[in-house]
């Protein structure tokens, strides 16, 4: 049996900075958006600047702005803000 995994993607700046466009997690290590923040920047140490400035997630396509709990098998998308101009 494999186990439960968060499914994470990466889009534009973000995708380049970090050199991944995804990443499987596995669902205990992130059981919420925080937890699974904190599992990335103890991974990949290296990540922690880009992962301490602003962020927008969505989970399952639904962008949130807050501290959300995940299931497993969830996807969760990192986007770097947008601006206009």
């Amino acid at each position: 049996m494999s186990q439960a995994t968060i499914h994470v993607r990466f889009f534009a700046r973000l995708r380049e900075e970090l050199g991944v466009s995804s990443l499987e997690v596995p669902f205990d290590s992130a059981p919420d958006l925080e937890g699974l923040t904190n599992w990335l920047t103890l991974s990949y140490p290296h990540w922690q600047s880009i992962f301490s400035g602003p962020m927008l997630k969505a989970v399952n396509q639904t962008m949130t702005r807050q501290n959300q709990a995940l299931q497993p098998g969830d996807e969760v998308a990192f986007f770097p803000p947008v601006t206009g101009g």
